[in-house]
């Protein structure tokens, strides 16, 4: 069973051990003492006798060389001597002694004085410790990486087989998983920076030995290691296995998405095996074919699905059309799709569940079926992504649309391209707007979006607000936006972004799973969120 290790960078006992004791109560399994900072200190050996003896959880000591990441700026024959007083002299010992490859490699006289801290089969003693041979490059991956793995699964005395280098795109975890999938010695390997979260997230899927984390509020000992809270319930740790389906947000940047948290708090909610991960992918088509392709090549990641933002909308038309998939019709029309699902037979679909979140926001809060869409004249002001779906959707099921664009040849473009047997397209200036007699008011831009929220696509005294009118906001951070209070206040039926976010959620939700979203874990996850 895959652990998960609390790292501490160690600076006095009594905060080691508080430290530690959180790390406990947060449902960490061992914890990392990270003694770099010890090594040189006239008590420091002292200390860490005192930290394994009173330790709340099994723990790892780890000194690490400057060289290697880490803080100890000391050789390496004081180093291990150090190591030795602190491990060898005290009434316990560490669960696991981790130590450099590259200083076990080069010289004999410090592999010998390394190895009798440790168990090995040359062992004369009764010795608990394990040994976690390491190496970490911070920078890139090494070009040598499986020579580094196989030489420390080579060493006699290496219990643990532990790599960790920089992630340059998420490409890299996939390497990760095969190394943990190609070892007979329990194994680390693990993916740093942003772009390296699903190796830690998903190292116990993979079976690694462990995983390492942040406590909460403390800062980790390694670029990108999540912390223990985020781990245990953000990502749904304890419920992870072999067979987990893999999900995630494909974006550039992806940080700031409420995606992951919203779609794991559904998993959770109805107990379905999945998880939903952040994925960055540089905006180019290569970049995101070769990622994608990667992570649909490793049978047992089992990867199904993804939303997709911006910048690749387009590339997943293009990606799935090239894989000889299929694409929903209104997504080919509209010329962005944001719902990847890869079905059981391996085939790969592409839709758009924007325009169907756009379109259940409006009808279900109206009270009326999408057929009487038809009977709607609708206002879209903004001639960008959004607005592209939500006249598409809105055209096709029989609306009379009309696009308010500051630049109008954009809006009559538009008008052009979906006009259709169905619903009629037609564009008009913004200093038109007011003269509008639409029953729907849809705003498209980023005008009242955070930080600029006291902008407003419509004037404060617009003479188009009344009982009966419907304003739906797309922006949905601020969810009461200017707009949505300025409608509100002249008697319409206001719709916030939310909304649409929710439903289109809930959309790519139920392809991926084949149940009803729980709309209401949704809400509740994104408006906490939201504050």
């Amino acid at each position: 069973m895959t652990k998960i290790a609390a790292a501490i960078m160690v600076s006095n006992l009594d905060q080691a051990l508080a430290l530690a004791a959180k790390a406990a109560e947060l449902g960490a399994d061992l914890v990392e003492y990270r003694v770099d900072n010890l090594a040189e200190s006239p008590d420091g050996a002292e200390v860490v006798n005192a930290l394994i003896e009173k330790s709340p959880l099994p723990c790892i000591i780890t000194c690490r060389a400057a060289w290697e990441g880490g803080e100890c700026d000391c050789d390496d024959q004081t180093r291990v001597s150090f190591l030795e007083n602190a491990c060898l002299n005290g009434e316990m010992r560490p669960a696991y002694l981790d130590f450099e490859l590259a200083s076990h490699q080069k010289s004999f006289n410090i592999r010998q004085k390394v190895e009798l801290m440790v168990d090995h089969p040359g062992q004369i003693r009764e010795v608990p410790t394990g040994l976690i041979l390491s190496s970490h490059d911070f920078d890139t991956r090494p070009v040598d990486l499986y020579q580094r793995v196989e030489a420390m699964a080579h060493a006699a005395a290496c219990r643990v087989i532990k790599v960790a280098w920089n992630a340059r795109s998420l490409r890299d975890n996939i390497e990760a998983f095969e190394v943990l999938q190609s070892q007979y010695k329990p194994t680390i390997a693990l993916c740093m920076g942003e772009d390296g979260l699903p190796s830690r997230v998903l190292a116990k899927k993979f079976g690694a030995l462990l995983t390492f984390a942040a406590i909460d509020g403390q800062p980790g000992t390694a670029p990108g290691q999540p912390t223990i809270t985020q781990l245990k319930q953000s990502y749904r740790w304890d419920k992870l296995n072999a067979q987990t389906k893999v999900y995630g947000v494909i974006g550039y940047p992806v940080g700031h998405s409420m995606s992951p948290a919203i779609f794991n708090a559904a998993f959770d909610e109805q107990d379905y095996d999945g998880v939903y991960l952040p994925m960055r992918i540089e905006p180019s088509y290569e970049s995101f074919k070769a990622t994608v392709l990667s992570w649909l090549d490793l049978p047992s990641l089992h990867f199904k699905g993804a939303s997709v933002t911006i910048p690749h909308k387009e590339n997943l038309i293009r990606f799935v059309t090239e894989q000889g998939g299929e694409v929903e019709q209104l997504a080919q029309k509209i010329g962005a799709a944001n719902t990847l699902t890869v079905r059981d037979d391996g085939s790969l679909y592409a839709s758009n569940s924007d325009y169907a979140g756009a379109l259940d926001a409006v009808v279900q809060n109206m009270g009326i079926p999408r057929e009487e869409v038809k009977d709607l004249r609708v206002a879209v002001i903004g001639a960008g992504g959004a607005a592209r779906a939500i006249v598409a959707g809105f055209s096709h099921y029989g609306a009379t649309v009309v696009v308010y664009n500051r630049t109008l040849q954009k809006a009559q473009k538009l008008a052009e391209e979906f006009t259709n047997p169905y619903g009629k397209v037609v564009a008009a200036p913004m200093d038109k707007l007011c003269d509008s007699c639409c029953q729907v008011f849809i705003n498209c831009t980023p005008l009242g979006m955070h930080p600029n929220v006291d902008t407003s696509p419509l004037p404060a005294d617009f003479a188009g607000y009344g009982p009966g009118i419907v304003v739906f906001d797309t922006v949905y951070n601020p969810r009461n936006t200017l707009l949505l209070r300025q409608a509100r206040a002249a008697g319409c039926l206001t719709i916030p972004g939310t909304e649409m976010f929710i439903r289109q959620a809930a959309t790519q939700y139920s392809l991926w799973t084949n149940q009803q979203a729980p709309v209401d874990c949704f809400s509740r996850v994104l408006l906490s969120r939201l504050g």
